[in-house]
């Protein structure tokens, strides 16, 4: 069995006042579950930053591969200097949570989890239940979010057994 290793490192003190203040409103402003969430996405973005520092001496042609790659990705990058200066907010607002809340497909952050997690969000035409899946460009103007159809009388009478439960319980007491 291959072991999966962890996409994320811990922050080096626990308890350090200022960086738990960000991290809290990174969580509410971007409508995150745990912190956990802030940490994998700092990882990508010093992943991003530690490939683009050995690309600084590699031939243009990897460069520019690496460059298109991140701007697929949504990232606005042209040089080396742009790719250093990458934050987690360009990575945040890549996310198809935030994206779903930015489209006005939903109304708050933690609705559009909710969506999510409970299938009810498309990405052309594949359901998606990834709160954090980072959105391509590409992808973007096919999201969508599957709509509710109504219910006949004869769907909510067959769905609802309830009823004849308590006829049974009644009939079987009296």
């Amino acid at each position: 069995m291959i072991r999966k290793h962890k996409r994320f490192v811990r922050p080096k003190k626990a308890y350090e006042k200022t960086r738990m203040e960000d991290e809290n409103k990174l969580m509410e402003q971007y409508g995150l579950k745990n912190k956990r969430e802030i940490w994998k996405m700092l990882a990508q973005v010093t992943y991003f930053r530690r490939r683009a520092k050995a690309l600084a001496k590699a031939s243009g042609e990897e460069q520019e591969l690496f460059f298109k790659k991140l701007q697929e990705k949504g990232l606005e990058v042209n040089s080396i200097a742009d790719v250093l200066a990458l934050t987690i907010h360009s990575l945040l607002n890549r996310r198809l949570q935030t994206l779903l809340m930015r489209k006005s497909l939903t109304t708050t952050m933690r609705q559009a989890r909710q969506m999510i997690v409970h299938k009810k969000v498309t990405i052309q035409g594949n359901v998606m239940n990834v709160p954090s899946y980072i959105v391509s460009v590409v992808e973007e103007a096919t999201i969508s979010v599957k709509s509710a159809k109504p219910r006949t009388a004869q769907e909510t009478e067959a769905a609802s057994p309830v009823s004849e439960k308590v006829e049974e319980v009644a009939g079987g007491t009296a």
